[in-house]
This record gives structure tokens, sequence and C-alpha cells, in this order.
């Protein structure tokens, strides 16, 4: 069952007593304590921050960090890279944002830069426009969101999603009530970061994707 935000919230805060972070430089795991501020690899002695950020006002320093990171309403992060282990964005975000886990997107308005995560999840409220390609394994679309999407996993737009946009996909899924207004590509789960999708390319693979309102069966595309 799906959880409500503020259980995510208190999830996302609350860890065990010990956790495996990895090196962002050599990419090496290792177990640190849970009340650990910070670490340094055994591998290659590189500074690792496990801060976790909570953001509630104006903030433009970049971040790197194990911990996680929550954009409150009133918040506005401008920092030219933000990467962390999972977030929750309530508030203004400008620059970019990777997740190395989840990352849930509950505001209206427009997100200029990449943002990335392994599950992204864009809640019922929420009316998003993403100016850059978004890159995610699985995502879950409960609310508006227009942009290009590329998954190596599953998109799944719920009955009360909606999305504008060019989807690169493993699989895709609509409910009876979500809507989807787009070119559809499945198959393509192996791109790589710095891929670009040429217009010939891509035209050779793109099949449109006209799918009614309220269509009276989910669609899944394997």
């Amino acid at each position: 069952e799906e959880l409500p935000l503020h259980r995510k919230l208190e999830a996302m805060w609350s860890r065990h007593r010990n956790r495996v972070v990895s090196c962002f430089e050599c990419k090496r795991k290792h177990e640190v304590s849970d009340a650990a501020s910070s670490t340094n690899c055994p591998g290659c002695s590189a500074h690792i921050d496990l801060r976790d950020y909570k953001i509630t006002t104006s903030f433009s320093r970049s971040i790197r960090t194990r911990g996680d990171v929550h954009l409150t309403t009133k918040g506005d992060l401008s920092s030219t890279s933000v990467v962390c282990s999972s977030a929750i964005v309530e508030g203004k975000l400008r620059g970019n944002l990777e997740c190395e886990e989840s990352m849930t997107l509950n505001l209206v308005g427009r997100i200029p830069g990449r943002i990335g995560a392994q599950h992204m999840t864009v809640e019922r409220k929420s009316d998003i426009q993403c100016f850059r390609r978004v890159r995610v394994t699985n995502i879950d679309i409960k609310g508006r969101m227009s942009g290009e999407i590329v998954a190596s996993g599953s998109v799944t737009i719920y009955k009360t999603g909606a999305l504008d946009g060019n989807v690169t996909a493993k699989s895709i899924a609509i409910e009876k009530g979500g809507m989807f207004s787009g070119q559809l590509v499945i198959g393509q789960a192996n791109l790589t970061q710095g891929e670009l999708l040429s217009e010939t390319k891509a035209a050779e693979k793109k099949s449109e994707s006209d799918i009614p309102l309220g269509a009276a069966q989910p669609l899944h595309a394997t």
C-alpha cells in the first residue's frame, strides 16, 4: 500500500543503527554508524558527507551527501548540483538533483535543471514542467507532468496522473483515467547518460501513442 507523504518523511529520516554507504570517488562500500555525520573511505580516503539537509529558505551551496534532502514548501534550492540518497521536493528547485534511491515531487512549478533517481514519484497534487530530460529506473505519475522521460524500467501513469512528453522506457502502464500525450519508445532500456536520441534514430524506432482520455483498459507495453 502506498505510504502518505508524511509517512514517507518519517521513513526517510528514521534509519537503522548502522548503514552501508558507497564512496563517491571509488564506489567502495563500507558500514558506518547512523549517528555519524561524515566518514572517510577506507579505500581511497575520500571524505563522504552523511548529513541530512532540510532546506527551509534560500540555499545555493552544492550538496553531495549519502544522507537525504528535504526541500520544504518555503525552500528555494538554487545549487548547481545536489547529489543525495533520497529527496522530497516541495519547494522551488532551480538546479540539478540526482538521487541514489528515491525522489518524491510534491509541488506546482517549473524544474529547469536535470533530475534523476532510481524511483521517482510525482504526487497527486503536483503540476510540474521539466525542461531537461528526466532519467529514472521507475517513475510513478499521480499528478500532472510535462517533459521527456528516459526510464530503464517502467513508467506508470495512475488514474489521477497526466503526462505530456516523450517517453523511452522498458514498459509503460496507464490506469483507466490516466492521460498520456507524446511519442513512445519501448525497449530502449540501456541508454547511457551521455547518449542522445537523434531525430533520425528516434524516428525509426518511435511509435506514435495516441491514447484516448480515460482509456477503458490500462495500457501495458512490454
